[in-house]
């Protein structure tokens, strides 16, 4: 499979991961906070990569630790936490398709900060993705007067995070395979999150067959839906460009769409036209 081909079918596996990561969230929420979903989920991720990549992490040299450990702070750790918390408030196919705003976010930062060529199809791409933003947003607020959408402010946060993890791997760790990025990201963190858990009141939830079921369903989340969607990703940006990699966030609104109706999620049809709103100025913005 060619270069080309392969980065297609990358993107079809990551949307299908990802897509379903954020009903895995809402699980793991029945039982768990969101801090402990959030935490858990770094824990199961860091756990299964140091067992399968722990010997990648000689190909790291002192230099590119320092980036490995900024891309693991705003590509797992801010995110993690950020999505569970706003989860909290904000149903979940909602959610996944506010993250569409990525690659949007992407350019945006990639042409203020790290100086990308752009064109005014792109700049007009990201003004349209912000319209079917607030018209998502402002109609859910007023469709769902139980849900506070202040939280949504949470998921454009986690989006400018993700844009500036690809971008900054795309500029100092393009040439540092996938799997020691990932393996570095995680180590880095684990620690970190085992005191952020110790923090909670896991001792005396855990013996609960309601919060073990929802770990379970954490574990998973965190080991397909963050180790391993993150080896695929950090490939996909390698082999591709920072606006192609988050482009994946087109098709990840349709899976968790699919996963909201078996779980009683409804989108208004103002909320569907804001949601193709948001796909049209993505796919303006990326398409070169």
């Amino acid at each position: 499979m060619d270069a080309k081909q392969l980065k297609w079918a990358y993107l079809l596996v990551l949307s299908l991961i990802w897509g379903s990561s954020f009903i895995l969230i809402k699980r793991g929420l029945v039982g768990l906070t969101a801090i402990q979903v959030g935490s858990f989920r770094i824990i199961f991720a860091a756990l299964f990569l140091l067992i399968f990549g722990f010997k990648s992490l000689k190909k790291i040299s002192a230099r590119q630790w320092k980036f490995v450990a900024i891309t693991s702070f705003f590509g797992t750790f801010m995110p993690a936490f950020l999505f569970a918390i706003a989860e909290t408030e904000v149903d979940s196919s909602i959610v996944a398709i506010l993250n569409s705003l990525t690659p949007l976010n992407t350019l945006v930062l990639g042409i203020l900060i790290f100086g990308i060529q752009f064109q005014k199809r792109q700049v007009l791409g990201v003004f349209v993705g912000l319209i079917g933003c607030l018209l998502l947003v402002l109609s859910g607020a007023s469709a769902h007067p139980g849900q506070n959408y202040y939280y949504v402010v949470l998921v454009v946060i986690a989006t400018l995070c993700y844009a500036i993890n690809v971008n900054l791997i795309k500029k100092y760790l393009h040439d540092l395979n996938s799997v020691s990025i990932t393996t570095g990201n995680f180590t880095v963190l684990l620690l970190p999150a085992l005191i952020i858990l110790s923090t909670t009141d896991i001792s005396q939830r855990i013996n609960i067959d309601i919060t073990q079921h929802s770990v379970f369903f954490v574990m998973i989340l965190g080991v397909l839906g963050t180790g391993i969607a993150n080896i695929l990703f950090f490939k996909l940006i390698q082999i591709s460009s920072p606006v192609f990699a988050t482009s994946v966030t087109y098709l990840i609104p349709i899976v968790a769409f699919f996963w909201g109706l078996l779980d009683n999620e409804m989108l208004t049809p103002i909320q569907f036209f804001g949601a193709f709103i948001i796909l049209i100025g993505v796919y303006l913005s990326a398409k070169k």
